[in-house]
């Protein structure tokens, strides 16, 4: 039995889990398929090592992720951090302080870096509702306390979308901005993407963008479909992604990946 390509790259939230955060049974089956005809699957995340590592191990996954929305490289078998990418601090509270002069005031939390950083969450932050763990923090000023990856910010009116375009152009010039998820807005390392952490996992194992299908449901798997040779949305995904897929598979609900994944091995 052969496969494709060589490298299956898959979003996770609203992608591979489904929204209990299992993976079904059907999806793990068709990746150990897939796996076994010679492709090697790469998880490629937003969320940080932490929020990430739980999900992996549960997988029996040993090979590379990229976390942090591709700040991070983690190998999981050997619970490591091979690199990883901080945004500037006093940059970040220079961009907020400019957004927030064009928008009003801001909720804000950021994941702090390392394999064991906290994300921690300010006055007013929403977290999106799950088992992830954070920490509360009375002072704002506290978030700037110790490196991190990313900003987390929240809007009392506007919408994410709404939101996202703002700060771009308002504060593009300084960090990148991208829609996680329902609710989740991000500033970023200017230049980052998850495929500036694809590819470098990618050179690792030896593959090429050309050998890469990928698999997401929102805005900021749109640089991961660009870099990769085939970008799969889910039928869930966002507009923006659907309008940049090669290809528009059945929700993460209705085992998408898998859809696609057994046509290609048929």
């Amino acid at each position: 039995m052969s496969f494709p390509y060589r490298l299956i790259a898959t979003d996770l939230d609203g992608t591979l889990l489904r929204s209990d955060e299992t993976v079904s049974q059907r999806t793990r089956d068709a990746l150990a398929a897939a796996t076994a005809a010679g492709a090697a699957h790469i998880i490629v995340t937003g969320r940080a090592v932490p929020w990430t590592r739980h999900i992996l191990d549960d997988l029996g996954y040993q090979g590379l992720a990229v976390c942090g929305q591709g700040a991070q490289v983690y190998h999981a078998g050997e619970h490591k951090l091979l690199t990883s990418v901080t945004l500037d601090r006093q940059l970040a509270g220079l961009a907020l302080a400019k957004l927030e002069t064009e928008v009003g005031p801001l909720a804000v939390a950021a994941a702090r870096d390392g394999l064991d950083g906290d994300v921690v969450v300010g006055p007013g932050y929403l977290l999106q509702e799950g088992p992830l763990p954070a920490v509360s923090l009375d002072d704002p000023a506290e978030l700037w306390h110790a490196p991190i990856n990313k900003v987390y910010i929240q809007h009392p009116s506007l919408d994410d979308d709404a939101l996202a375009r703002t700060a771009r152009e308002s504060v593009g010039n300084l960090v990148d901005v991208v829609v996680a998820g329902r609710g989740i807005v991000e500033m970023l390392p200017l230049g980052l993407s998850k495929a500036t952490g694809l590819s470098l996992a990618a050179r690792r194992l030896g593959v090429k963008a050309s050998g890469t299908i990928a698999f997401g449901d929102m805005p900021n798997d749109v640089p991961m479909f660009a870099w990769s040779a085939h970008g799969v949305a889910m039928a869930n995904a966002h507009d923006a992604l659907k309008a940049v897929a090669q290809e528009i598979t059945a929700s993460n609900e209705h085992d998408g990946i898998a859809v696609v994944l057994e046509q290609l091995l048929a």
